[in-house]
C-alpha cells in the first residue's frame, strides 16, 4: 500500500520539526500521549506544563469528527482530564459501523480563541497535482468543505507562492491575518511535498495575535517513500483503522513483506470467523473477498490477505503457518474452510509456493483435523499441475479434505463450493499438462510459415515503428494508437533473462521473423553479450552498461521495458524519455513513490510517450508482442491462444487478473486481440480510458472488456465516453472490491490504489454507473465469463465477428531446467554428495539443519563429525577432535611446513599461496604419520603380534615405526601435548586397546633410546582408531575404511593450517622482507674437478 494514515501525534511531530515559515507556530511539541499503562507521575515530570495549563484531551486513533461524537474534553485541568478519561479509556465506542476500544489519547494545551479565529486548510493529491482547500470558517461545524472552500490546484512540479495563496485562497480572511496565513500555508505545502504526504488536513487552524495553533490534524504519508524520507520520518508506526485491532501476526507478515521482494499482506477481520483465505495476487485476493461477501459470507470472513511476486518456498511456508495458526485457535460449530485461490500466475512457480503451503499443512495436520477444516484449492500458472498434484497428495496422506482445481475451473467457483452454493465435482476435468503443449507430437521441428496467421493478423505496414502523431506547437505530443506491431523492437532495462527468454519464445510461436528484444541495458556490468534461444538456435543479445550507447546502436527500438527497482525506476524512466525514438515504456516495479510517478506521467504526456505501469506485469498483443512475463509461461500462452489475435481487447489493473482474463476470454470467444494491465498504483501511467479509446479506434477489435476496481474515479470517464457516443463498441465491465462497503472498518487491499476515499469511488457505485451508461455489467465476477460469451455470441450472430480457422502454432523446444522440474527427463549427475545440501532454505550438514547444529551446541568437533564421518558423534568424541586440532595447531617456525609458509609470505605471496606452500610439505616425514601410525599399529595388533615381535619385525624389515620418535622430547622430557591427550582418553574412552598396545611398544623402544617415544602424531593415530572402533557409531569395516582413506591425516592438516595462517599473518604484521638463506648455513660440496 502507498498512502497510509499516521496518528495525529506523528503528523504534528513532523510539522513542528520541519515546517519552514515566518508565521510563529505556537505550542510546538507540547503534547502528551496517554494509554492504560501510563505512569502519571512520570508523565508530569516529562511534561510539567500539564500541571499548570488548561488542557484538551482526545483519542488519537484515526477517528473522524471526534468533536461531534463527544470524544473531546475541553478546558480541563489535569485532574479533570483524568476524571474524563475514567469513563472513556479502554471503553468500547461505536464510530459509524466500526466498533472498537478507545486506547490511545492525546493531551494538549487548551487554546482560548473565538470562532472568527478558526480556519480550515487541507492539501491532498490527485493525478494532475496537489489541491489546497481553504475555508475562513473552521471547526466542528465546518460542514461540506468541498462545496464551501476556496480551491487552488498546484500542478505537478509547480511551486506555491504566498501571492497565489493570498489572491486565490484568503479572499474572505481579515487583512491582519493574511500575511501569517499565507506564510504558514506555503510552509505547510512545502512540508507536505518534502515529507511525501498524500493528505494533510488541519481543522481548526487557529490564528490569534500570538501566532498559529494547529489544533486538530489528520494526515497520510506515502509509505513507499520510506527509503527517501527515512532520515526525517524515523520509524513511523501506522495505526490500524478504528475498529480493527493491531494483531502481532499482522505485524509479523508486514515484517516479512518488508524484507522480501515479494508481496505478503494480511489483515484480520474476524479471528473467530469460519472462512479463511490464502490467495495469490493483489487483484485476485479482492475478487475472492467480493465473491465470499456476495454469497453471504461477510460475517464469517476471517481475513483479507495476499501473497504474490514469486515468494520463496520458505516465505510461503511462514505466511501459511501464520494463517493456519490463527484459524486453529478457536473451534467453530460448523467447522472451517480455507480457500487457497489465485488467478493464473505470470511468473510465480506455483509448485514452489505450494510446497511451502504443503509443509505448513503437514505441520498443522492435527489441529486442522480437530477444527474440521476443509480446504479448496484453485490455481494456474507456471508448473501449476505439479503444485496441484502435491496439494492433492497431502490431502490423501493427512486425511484432510482438500479439493483441488486448475484453470479448467472458473477462478471463484471454489467459493461457491466452499460455502455450499454449488456442488463439488467428483473428478474435475484436468487441462493438458505443460508437456502436451511443448513437446512436438510429430518428429518434425519445422516452423510453419509466417503466413499461417494471415487470417488473424493485421496487415503489415512498411513502417515498423509507430511514431507519435505530430502535435501543434505548444501542445503536448499526441500518443500513438497502435503501441505494438509484428515488427516492434524493444529494449529491456535490467538483467531479467527469464523474462527476455519468455518474450523470445512468444515471438517464435507467433512466427515473428526476428526477436522482439533488440538489446538489454544493465548498468552494473560492462558491455557484453547474453545468450538466449530463438526456437532451436542459440543467439547472442547485446547488453549495454549505459542507455545512451544502446539507443544509439539500436535506432529501431521504440519500446522500453523497465525492470529497474523501485529506487532506480524513476531515474531510468526519465532518462529513457530523453530519446525521441521511445514511444512506449512499461514500468514493472511496485512501490514507486506517487510523487515520482506523477512527474513521470507529466513528462510522458508532454513528450507523447505511453506509460504502462508502474506496478504491472505489462501487456500482450497476441501474434505481435508481449511485455516481459505477461501471459505466463508458454503452456499458458498456447492454452489461451495468445499466439494469434482474436477480436476482444481488455484493460485491467491487476497483472494476475489480466492472465485470468486471457483464460476467460479464450474459453468464451475467439481470443484476445490486445490486453494491458495498467498497474495497481493510485496513479497508473496510462488510464483505462487511454486504452479503451485506442481499442475503439482499432478496426480489428470488436468488443472491449474492462476490469476496474475500488478507488479512483477513472471508470466514470468510460460512462461519459459511452453516453456521449465516443465509445460505440460493446464494453463489458466489472469493478472489483464490492466487499469493501460491507466491512465495518476500512481495509486496504493489495493494490495501492484500491481504497475508496468517497462513496463515488466504491466498486458498487461504479458498477451501477457503468450499468446505467449502457455497459454490460454482470451481477458478480462469477458471471463475467457468461456475459462476455453472450456479447460475443451476439456479435458473431450479426456478422460483426467472423471467427477464423484455427491453425496450430510451431513447437518450441522446452528448456532443460523446466523439463527436469516437470519430471519429463533425467540425466546422470556429474557429482554425488552425501554430506551437505545448500539448495533449500537452510544449509544442511549430513541431514542436520544448521540451526540445529547451533541449538545443540555441537561445536567444531560436532561439525567435523557430520561432514567427515556423517555421524553425530558423542560429546567426548567431539571434545577429543577439538583437542587434537588444538595440540596440532602449531609447533614453531622451524618445522618444514611453517618454514615454507614463512618464506612464501616474505616473498610477497598471498595467504592462499603461502598456506598451500606449507601444506605441501606434509607427508610421512612431516605430520603425515597419523594415518601411517594408525595402519601399522592396527595391523600388528589385529594380527595378534606381541609388541616385541612387532618391534623386531619392523627392525628386520628395515622400516621405521611411524609415530615413534621425537627430535627434542624424550622419556625424561615428555611431550605435554601427549600427556594432556592421554589423560583425557583414559578418562572418557570406553576402551583403549590399541593405545595400550602402542604404549607397550613405547616401553620397548625407549629402553633402547630415550627419545623413541610415542609422539603426538602416533598418539592421535592410535587413539582415533580406538575412538572409531568403540564409540558405537561405526562398524569395524567402516572404522577401518576411514583410516584407509586418510581421514586421520585430515586432523593434522586442519589443525596445522591454523598455525600456518598464524605464521603468515605474523610475517605480514612484522613487515618482514624477502628471505635469503645465509651462505654460512649452506655447505657447498661441488665435485673436485669442477672446483679446479
Amino acid at each position: 500500500m502507498s498512502a497510509k494514515a499516521i496518528s495525529e501525534q506523528t503528523g504534528k511531530e513532523f510539522l513542528y520539526k520541519y515546517v519552514c515559515t515566518s508565521a510563529p507556530v505556537q505550542n510546538r511539541f507540547r503534547y502528551a500521549s496517554v494509554t492504560a499503562e501510563t505512569d502519571w507521575d512520570r508523565l508530569t515530570q516529562e511534561h510539567p506544563w500539564l500541571l499548570t495549563e488548561r488542557l484538551v484531551v482526545k483519542p488519537d486513533q484515526l477517528i473522524k469528527r471526534r468533536g461531534k461524537l463527544g470524544l473531546v474534553g475541553i478546558d480541563l485541568d489535569l485532574q479533570g482530564v483524568r476524571e474524563w478519561l475514567k469513563t472513556r479509556l479502554m471503553r468500547d465506542a461505536t464510530v459509524g459501523k466500526a466498533k472498537g476500544v478507545l486506547k490511545n489519547f492525546l493531551i494538549e494545551p487548551f487554546v482560548p480563541h473565538t470562532q472568527e479565529e478558526e480556519f480550515y486548510v487541507c492539501i491532498y493529491a490527485t493525478r494532475e497535482g496537489d489541491h489546497v482547500l481553504f475555508h475562513h470558517e473552521g471547526g466542528v461545524e465546518v460542514g461540506d468543505v468541498d462545496a464551501k472552500a476556496q480551491k487552488l490546484m498546484i500542478a505537478v512540479d509547480d511551486t506555491l507562492s504566498e501571492d497565489q495563496v493570498t489572491e486565490q485562497l484568503l479572499t474572505h480572511v481579515p487583512d491582519d491575518k493574511k500575511e501569517v496565513l499565507a506564510s504558514f500555508i506555503v510552509g505547510l505545502f512545502n512540508l507536505y511535498e518534502d515529507l511525501y504526504f498524500t493528505y494533510l488536513e488541519i481543522n481548526p487552524l487557529v490564528v490569534t495575535q500570538d501566532g498559529v495553533y494547529v489544533l486538530d490534524m489528520a494526515a497520510k504519508i506515502d509509505a513507499t517513500a520510506d527509503y527517501i524520507c527515512k532520515a526525517k520520518w524515523g520509524d513511523v508506526e501506522f495505526p490500524p483503522p478504528f475498529g480493527r485491532e493491531a494483531y502481532p501476526e499482522e505485524a509479523y507478515i508486514a515484517d516479512l513483506d518488508a524484507k522480501s521482494g515479494a508481496s505478503l499482506k494480511l489483515t484480520l477481520l474476524n479471528p473467530r470467523g469460519r472462512i479463511w483465505t490464502m490467495v495469490a495476487g493483489g487483484g485476485a485476493s479482492v475478487v475472492y473477498s467480493d465473491t465470499i461477501c456476495d454469497l453471504g459470507g461477510v460475517d464469517e470472513l476471517a481475513n483479507y490477505g495476499e501473497y504474490s511476486g514469486a515468494p520463496s518456498e520458505q516465505q510461503t511456508y511462514d505466511y501459511a503457518k501464520t494463517i493456519l495458526s490463527l484459524m486453529t485457535r478457536e473451534k467453530h460449530p460448523q467447522g472451517k474452510v480455507l480457500i487457497i485461490g489465485g488467478s493464473i500466475a505470470n511468473f510465480t512457480n506455483v509448485a514452489a509456493t505450494f510446497k511451502g503451503i504443503v509443509r505448513a499443512i503437514k505441520d498443522f495436520q492435527g489441529p486442522l483435523k480437530e477444527h474440521e477444516v476443509t480446504i479448496f484449492v484453485r490455481r494456474g500458472g507456471p508448473n501449476y499441475q505439479e503444485g496441484l498434484r502435491v496439494m492433492g497428495e497431502v490431502g490423501k496422506t493427512t486425511g484432510i479434505p482438500i479439493h483441488v482445481f486448475g484453470t479448467e475451473t472458473h477462478m471463484t467457483a471454489i467459493v461457491g463450493m466452499a460455502l455450499g452454493h454449488r456442488p463439488i465435482p467428483n473428478q474435475p476435468p484436468m487441462d493438458a499438462h505443460t508437456a502436451n503443449f511443448l513437446l512436438n507430437a510429430s518428429n518434425s521441428a519445422v516452423t510453419p510459415a509466417t503466413t499461417r496467421t494471415a487470417s488473424f493478423s493485421e496487415t503489415r505496414t512498411s513502417n515498423d515503428v509507430t511514431p507519435a502523431k505530430k502535435s501543434k506547437a505548444g501542445l503536448p505530443a499526441a500518443k500513438a494508437t497502435t503501441l505494438f506491431r509484428k515488427h516492434t523492437k524493444a529494449m529491456v532495462w535490467g538483467m531479467q533473462t527469464r523474462a527476455v527468454q519468455g518474450m523470445m519464445d512468444f515471438d517464435y510461436v507467433c512466427s515473428r521473423e526476428e526477436p522482439s528484444v533488440a538489446a538489454m541495458v544493465y548498468p552494473f556490468t560492462g558491455d557484453h553479450k547474453q545468450k538466449f534461444y530463438w526456437g532451436h538456435k542459440e543467439i547472442l543479445l547485446p547488453v549495454y552498461k549505459n542507455m545512451a550507447d544502446a539507443m544509439k546502436k539500436h535506432p529501431e527500438v521504440d519500446v522500453l521495458i523497465s525492470f529497474a527497482s523501485l529506487r532506480s525506476a524513476f531515474d531510468s524512466t526519465v532518462e529513457a524519455m530523453q530519446y525521441p525514438q521511445i514511444h512506449t515504456i512499461a514500468i514493472i516495479a511496485e512501490g514507486i513513490p506517487e510523487a515520482q510517478t506523477r512527474k513521470i506521467i507529466k513528462m510522458a504526456d508532454e513528450k507523447g510517450v505511453t506509460i504502462i505501469g508502474p506496478a504491472t506485469v505489462g501487456g500482450i498483443k497476441p501474434g505481435c508482442f508481449k511485455i516481459g512475463n505477461t501471459g505466463g509461461m508458454l503452456d499458458n500462452i498456447l492454452a489461451s491462444k495468445l499466439y494469434r489475435p482474436g477480436s476482444v481487447a481488455y484493460v485491467s489493473r491487476s497483472g494476475g487478473m489480466s492472465n485470468e482474463l486471457n483464460n476467460i476470454i479464450s474459453r468464451t470467444t475467439d481470443g484476445v486481440y490486445e490486453g494491458v494491465a495498467i498497474g495497481g498504483d493510485r496513479y497508473p501511467g496510462s488510464t483505462f480510458m487511454d486504452h479503451i479509446l485506442r481499442y475503439q479506434d482499432t478496426p480489428g477489435i470488436k468488443m472491449i472488456v474492462m476490469l476496474g476496481e475500488i478507488g479512483g474515479t477513472e471508470e466514470y470517464k468510460i460512462c461519459q465516453g459511452i453516453t456521449e457516443g465516443r465509445i460505440t463498441k460493446p464494453v463489458v465491465c466489472w469493478c472489483i472490491g464490492t466487499c469493501a462497503t460491507m466491512f465495518a472498518s476500512e481495509v486496504q487491499f493489495g493494490h495501492a490504489g484500491a481504497c475508496a476515499n468517497q462513496a463515488s469511488e466504491t466498486a458498487v457505485a461504479k458498477n451501477q454507473a457503468l450499468r446505467d451508461a449502457g455497459a454490460y455489467v454482470p451481477k458478480s465476477f462469477d458471471e463475467l465469463g457468461n456475459v462476455i460469451k453472450t456479447v460475443y455470441d451476439e456479435l458473431v450472430s450479426n456478422g460483426t465477428i467472423v471467427p477464423a480457422q484455427e491453425v496450430p502454432p510451431p513447437t518450441v523446444p522446452m528448456d532443460y531446467s523446466w523439463a527436469r522440474e516437470l519430471g519429463l527427463i533425467r540425466k546422470p549427475a556429474s557429482f554425488m554428495t552425501s554430506i551437505c545440501d545448500e539448495r533449500g532454505q537452510e544449509l544442511i550438514y549430513a541431514g542436520m539443519p544448521i540451526t540445529e547444529v547451533f541449538k545443540e551446541e555441537m561445536g567444531l568437533g560436532g561439525v567435523l563429525g557430520l561432514l567427515w564421518f556423517q555421524r553425530r558423534l558423542p560429546r567426548y568424541a567431539c571434545q577429543f577432535i577439538e583437542m587434537c586440532l588444538m595440540v596440532t595447531a602449531d609447533h614453531g617456525p622451524a618445522v618444514s611446513g611453517a618454514h615454507n609458509t614463512i618464506v612464501c609470505a616474505r616473498a610477497g605471496k598471498d595467504l592462499i599461496s603461502s598456506l598451500t606452500s606449507g601444506l605441501l610439505t606434509i607427508g610421512d616425514r612431516f605430520g603425515g604419520a597419523l594415518d601411517a601410525a594408525a595402519k601399522q599399529f592396527s595391523k600388528a595388533f589385529d594380527s595378534g603380534m606381541l609388541p616385541m615381535e612387532f618391534v623386531n619385525k619392523m627392525k628386520k624389515d628395515g622400516k621405521l615405526i611411524m609415530g615413534i620418535g621425537h627430535r627434542v622430547k624424550s622419556i625424561n622430557n615428555p611431550d605435554m601435548r601427549v600427556q594432556i591427550l592421554k589423560d583425557f582418553v583414559k578418562q572418557h574412552f570406553t576402551s583403549t586397546q590399541l593405545l595400550d598396545y602402542a604404549l607397550d611398544v613405547e616401553k620397548i623402544t625407549t629402553s633402547k633410546k630415550p627419545n623413541l617415544i610415542l609422539n603426538v602424531d602416533g598418539f592421535i593415530g592410535v587413539a582415533f582408531v580406538d575412538l572409531l572402533r568403540t564409540c558405537g557409531g561405526f562398524t569395524r569395516d567402516e572404522a577401518d575404511e576411514f583410516v584407509e582413506i586418510g581421514a586421520l591425516n585430515g586432523i593434522f592438516v586442519l589443525g596445522r593450517s591454523m598455525g600456518f595462517i598464524g605464521h603468515y599473518l605474523d610475517q605480514k604484521r612484522l613487515k618482514q622482507g624477502l628471505y635469503r638463506h645465509p651462505w654460512d648455513d649452506i655447505s657447498y660440496v661441488l665435485p673436485e674437478h669442477m672446483s679446479m
